[in-house]
């Protein structure tokens, strides 16, 4: 195979970059494309919000009846896709996904906002909603229901990690010359090659 190993780290390049659009992207500089797949291959793609990023990898949450967590529970596979305007870069992840555990998932549902924990409990995400006024109705259901005290994390509520195989680093360059460096996971390290734009 093509490429060389390296020292470099996609990871912490990708931090890097993320920390530089925080302080650019006016909006959601975490936001991201992530394309999943039914059992036949049918491909499907939304965006999400990243909620943590580590040497193991990249991690979102959902309701794990949604969509997107279906089609993960049927074929565990995910790509990622950011784009940063204003940087005029981006990045494509590609890998297997396992689910967090769920101390993790337990920690970032605390974090979250009340009503955004309410929601988790009142949005059957994905499927037909047959009136605004229902949502509104089961929000303040949930509300009353946990009116006192913490609101639990629903049990159909959690996070997935997608584990990076292949990482690709683009950046814009003049005259479309741009820069695209693809990081293949070997083992405990990485092995990079570059592409033609």
């Amino acid at each position: 195979m093509s490429g060389i190993a390296t020292t470099e780290d996609p990871i912490a390049i990708f931090e890097a970059w993320l920390a530089e659009a925080t302080a650019s992207e006016p909006n959601d500089p975490n936001a991201v494309c992530l394309a999943t797949a039914t059992p036949e291959g049918l491909p499907s793609a939304r965006m999400v919000l990243l909620k943590g990023v580590d040497r193991r990898g990249f991690v979102f949450y959902t309701n794990l009846e949604s969509r997107k967590g279906t089609e993960l529970a049927a074929n565990p596979n995910a790509a990622l896709c950011f784009h940063w305007k204003s940087l005029q870069r981006s990045v494509r992840v590609e890998g297997p996904v396992e689910p967090v555990s769920a101390a993790e998932a337990d920690a970032y549902f605390a974090s979250r906002a009340r009503t955004s924990r309410l929601g988790a409990w009142a949005s059957k995400q994905s499927r037909p909603l047959e009136s605004r006024f229902a949502l509104e109705k089961a929000v303040a259901e949930y509300g009353l229901r946990y009116a006192v005290g913490e609101i639990p994390r629903p049990p159909h509520w959690s996070g997935f990690r997608v584990l990076p195989r292949r990482i690709e680093l683009w950046r814009d360059m003049p005259f479309r010359l741009h820069e695209r460096r693809l990081f293949h996971r070997e083992g405990e390290g990485w092995r990079m090659e570059m592409l033609y734009p």
